[in-house]
C-alpha cells in the first residue's frame, strides 16, 4: 500500500508539507467556515468518511450536538471512503492544516500513530467528559491503544455476521425453540443446515459474495482462521508469523462452501445481497451495514454472529473511530470543545446502533433501549469476540492489503488454484511488505 502516493516519506510530511495544506486548504476546507455561526462558538472542522445512511445518521447526531450547547460548532467535510481519505488526511496533518477531529477505521491506526501524524487522547479529559477505559469492551479499547497511549476512539464495532431468513429457517428445520437460528458448532453440520435451507428456496442455502471484492474475502476467511485460535503477526523486518495449515484449510473450506448448492461459486457482493433481499437464499454472510437494506427489502429476518465452526468464538470486526490529527499549534479550547463533542456523540449512540452498528459505548449497548433494538441485540455480543487486522502500517479496511490478498486468494475460490500455493503466494507479498520502512 502507498498511503501517500509520492508523498510518503516522514522527513517530507513532518518537516515540508505547509506547500501541501496551502492546496488542501483550498481544495478541501474552504467550505468549513461558518460565519453564520456566533462569534463565541470555536469552530470544528470534523472530517469524516460516512455517506448514504451512515452519513444521514451521523449528520443528524451533529446537528443532536450543535444544537444542545453553545460552546462549539461542528463543521463536517465528508470524503470519499478509502486511499483517497487516508492520503488526504495524511497530507493535511502533516501540513500542519488538519481538521481538528476526523473519523479512521481503527484499523488503520498503526500506520498513522507512530509517525506523528496523531496526538493521543487524554484519558483524564476524556474521564472528566463522561468517558472511561471501562464503557468500553475489552477488545475494542486494547485494540485503541499504540505503544500504552489511546490513539483512537471506537464509535462502533462493526463486525461480519450471519443473518438468515427466519422463515426458510423454520421450512428447514433449523430454528431453535426460542425461535432465533439453532447452534451449529462444527463446519459439517452448517453446511447440512445449508443444504436444507437451498431445498426450501429452490436456489442457494447461503449468499456470500466475494468477485473482485478482497475485503470480502479477507473477512470471512480471517473469521474462519482466528475461530481455529491462531494468530498472525507482522513485525516490520521479520518474516510473516501465520500458522499455514490452518489458513490452507479454512482457504478450502470456503471453496467447498461455494458449489452451487450451498452458495454460488462465482458471486460478487451486490449479488449475494440481492439474492437473500429476494428470499432466494436462507443465510447471508456479510457485515451488519447491510442491515437497513435487508430491513427495506422487508426480508422476515433475524441476525446473530458467525457460527463457531472452529472451536474458539471470533469474528472479523472494524471500527469507525475518533482520532486528534496532529495540531502544529494546538488551540487548547478547541481540542476541549473536541472532548466535549465525542463524548456527546458517544452518549447518543443509539441512534448510530439503527444503522446496523454495535456502539462502542457500553452503556448504549447495556440500555433498555438497545436491548429492545432488533436484531441488533442478537448480535451484539460479536463485540466481545471481535478480531481486527494483524497490525502493520498495510493492513486495514480500505488499503491494498485486502487487494493483495484478493490478488492470491481469489482464484483458490473459483477453484482455478490450490489454497497452498494461493496462501504461499500470499505470504511472500506480506514477507515483502515487512522488509519495507513504514512510509509515513
Amino acid at each position: 500500500m502507498n498511503q501517500l502516493n509520492s508523498v510518503s516519506r516522514r522527513q517530507l510530511l513532518l518537516g515540508g508539507g505547509i506547500a501541501l495544506s496551502g492546496a488542501l486548504g483550498a481544495t478541501l476546507l474552504s467550505g468549513c467556515g461558518g460565519s453564520a455561526q456566533a462569534a463565541s462558538e470555536s469552530q470544528l472542522r470534523f472530517w469524516h468518511l460516512l455517506s448514504g445512511g451512515d452519513g444521514i445518521k451521523m449528520q443528524a447526531m451533529i446537528d443532536t450536538a450543535n444544537a444542545s450547547q453553545q460552546s462549539f460548532h461542528v463543521n463536517p467535510t465528508v470524503l470519499a471512503w478509502g486511499a483517497p481519505y487516508y492520503t488526504k488526511l495524511a497530507m493535511a496533518s502533516a501540513g500542519g492544516r488538519p481538521p481538528e477531529v476526523a473519523i479512521m477505521h481503527a484499523s488503520r491506526v498503526t500506520g498513522y500513530a507512530p509517525g506523528g501524524l496523531l496526538d493521543p487522547w487524554d484519558v483524564d479529559l476524556l474521564a472528566k467528559n463522561g468517558v472511561t477505559k471501562d464503557d468500553f469492551s475489552p477488545r475494542i479499547w486494547e485494540n485503541s491503544l499504540q505503544g500504552g497511549k489511546l490513539y483512537s476512539i471506537a464509535l462502533d464495532s462493526h463486525p461480519f455476521i450471519l443473518m438468515y431468513n427466519t422463515e426458510v429457517a423454520q421450512k428447514a428445520g433449523a430454528l431453535a425453540a426460542d425461535g432465533q437460528l439453532e447452534i451449529v458448532t462444527s463446519p459439517d453440520r452448517f453446511k447440512e443446515m445449508a443444504l436444507e435451507m437451498a431445498k426450501v428456496t429452490g436456489k442457494h442455502g447461503l449468499s456470500y459474495g466475494y468477485l473482485s471484492d478482497g475485503a470480502q474475502m479477507w473477512r470471512l476467511f480471517y473469521t474462519f482462521y482466528k475461530q481455529h485460535g491462531a494468530s498472525m503477526e507482522l513485525v516490520q523486518g521479520q518474516k510473516a508469523v501465520v500458522d499455514r495449515d490452518v489458513a490452507i484449510g479454512v482457504l478450502e473450506y470456503i471453496h467447498s462452501l461455494l458449489d452451487d448448492k450451498i452458495a454460488t461459486a462465482s458471486g460478487d457482493g451486490g449479488t449475494a445481497i440481492a439474492e437473500f433481499a429476494a428470499q432466494d437464499s436462507g443465510m447471508l454472510m456479510s457485515g451488519v451495514w447491510e442491515l437497513p437494506t435487508m430491513q427495506t427489502a422487508k426480508v422476515p429476518f433475524d441476525a446473530m454472529p458467525i457460527p463457531t465452526l472452529f472451536g474458539t468464538p471470533a469474528a472479523y470486526a472494524d471500527s469507525h473511530a475518533f482520532v486528534l490529527p496532529h495540531q502544529l499549534n494546538l488551540d487548547e479550547q478547541k481540542r476541549n470543545d473536541v472532548y466535549a463533542f465525542v463524548a456527546d456523540i458517544l452518549k447518543g449512540s443509539l441512534n448510530w446502533a439503527k444503522a446496523g452498528h454495535i456502539p462502542g459505548f457500553q452503556p448504549v449497548v447495556q440500555s433498555a433501549e438497545f436491548k429492545n433494538l432488533l436484531p441488533q441485540a442478537h448480535y451484539a455480543g460479536a463485540a466481545e469476540i471481535i478480531n481486527y487486522d494483524p497490525r502493520a502500517w498495510f493492513t486495514g479496511s480500505g488499503s491494498d492489503f485486502q487487494s493483495f490478498f484478493a490478488e492470491n486468494v481469489q482464484n483458490v475460490f473459483l477453484g482455478r488454484t490450490k489454497a497452498k500455493d494461493g496462501w504461499d503466494a500470499f505470504v511472500e507479498r506480506l514477507d515483502t511488505l515487512l522488509s519495507k520502512p513504514n512510509p509515513v
